[in-house]
Order: structure tokens, then C-alpha cells, then sequence
């Protein structure tokens, strides 16, 4: 299967495709249906939490472009 790759998309949610599991704060396992694509919500509108359902038209704004983070720092 494809590595998994994220895509943190403009004005929207993080699309994630590949080889991948999801699992809540328990360490429990969503049930994704055979799904290989999935896009979590960036705006906190989603009624599917933490699942993306397009809430975030026309109410979230961010333009997504790369950039490098600063070194990571040594203990």
C-alpha cells in the first residue's frame, strides 16, 4: 500500500490517503469502512467530529503554503 500522505488543504481540512489507522484517545479504533481517504475538520464546525463534513465553507480562512519549522530543539 502508499506511504500515507497528508494534504493541508486551503480553506478546509486535512486530507489524509494511504496506508493508515485512525484510533481515538484510548487507543480505540475508528471504523472506517475501507476507506483510504479521509479529511479531518480544521475549523471545529464539523457535525462528524473529528471527521471533515464541509462545515467550513465560506466560515474558515487559511491559505495553505509549506514552509520549513525552525530546528528542533535538543534536550
Amino acid at each position: 500500500m502508499a506511504a500515507t500522505k497528508i494534504t493541508v488543504n486551503s480553506n478546509g481540512s486535512l486530507k489524509v490517503e494511504g496506508d493508515f489507522e485512525i484510533v481515538d484517545k484510548n487507543g480505540n479504533v475508528y471504523g472506517l469502512n475501507g476507506r483510504e481517504v479521509i479529511s479531518f475538520c480544521r475549523c471545529g464546525l464539523s457535525n462528524n467530529k473529528p471527521f471533515c463534513d464541509g462545515s467550513h465553507k465560506g466560515h474558515f480562512e487559511h491559505e495553505a503554503a509549506a514552509f520549513d519549522l525552525p530546528p528542533k530543539k535538543q534536550a
